[in-house]
């Protein structure tokens, strides 16, 4: 049972995983995007999510070197962007995410979005990053079954995770499926459907019925499916 902040999964390569984190999606670099680290890790959080499109990856390096932590205790996870999808780029991007972060290395390491005519050759940029100890995990965002069967024939590593939206109102149980018999583990993006968990009548009755928010009863719900 996942019952506190900090509890992990394993991944494909043994790398661990917290079940549960902050992703900064929209949070202004600066003030805004350093105080949610900030607190985010007061309050137990062990993983950040960011993305080089997000253009916050230096506030959420200043927020962690500013704290106490060790880095080994905190999971940083960034992605390529889509304009960085060419032969020699991917490797390119992540040096100035890491210079950004002010890290010798991420623990995740996502394509974006999968780039029709490019991600092939991107993962195998992706492989050679993990292969060079730059990224302790690597996986995708956003792949749907067609894109992973396109993949995986042409990977040397299957993608370790698969970044998905995912919520009560978009569960993608083929996707899952699928991710979860070739043990990829799914992560979900917009977990508490940007907000408006408080919207759904479902999710406010069992609130109320065990008192808790929507919010907490959607993102159990998601911890029950064994997603990130």
């Amino acid at each position: 049972m996942i019952d506190n902040i900090r509890a992990t999964t394993t991944l494909a390569n043994g790398v661990e995983m917290p079940w549960f984190g902050l992703g900064v999606f929209r949070a202004n670099e600066g003030r805004q995007v350093k105080n949610a680290v900030r607190w985010a890790l007061e309050s137990g959080y062990r993983s950040i999510d960011t993305a080089a499109i997000y253009d916050n990856e230096k506030g959420v390096g200043q927020a962690m070197n500013a704290g106490s932590l060790p880095r080994e205790e905190i999971f940083v996870t960034t992605k390529v962007w889509n304009s960085s999808q060419r032969s020699g780029h991917t490797i390119a991007a992540l040096d100035n995410s890491l210079n950004a972060l002010q890290l010798d290395y991420v623990d995740l390491y996502l394509v974006h979005w999968p780039v029709e005519g490019h991600y092939v050759q991107t993962w195998h940029d992706m492989e050679r990053i993990y292969e060079a100890g730059k990224a302790r995990a690597i996986g995708v965002s956003n792949f749907l079954v067609h894109h992973l069967r396109a993949l995986l024939p042409e990977a040397n590593i299957v993608p370790m995770v698969n970044q998905i939206e995912f919520h009560p109102y978009l569960q993608s149980a083929d996707l899952v499926a699928y991710c979860r018999e070739r043990n990829i583990q799914v992560e979900a993006w917009s977990p508490i459907m940007k907000g408006k968990v408080t919207r759904v009548p479902e999710l406010v009755s069992l609130g109320k019925k065990y008192g808790k928010s929507p919010a907490q009863i959607a993102l159990r719900w998601g911890l029950q499916r064994e997603v990130v």
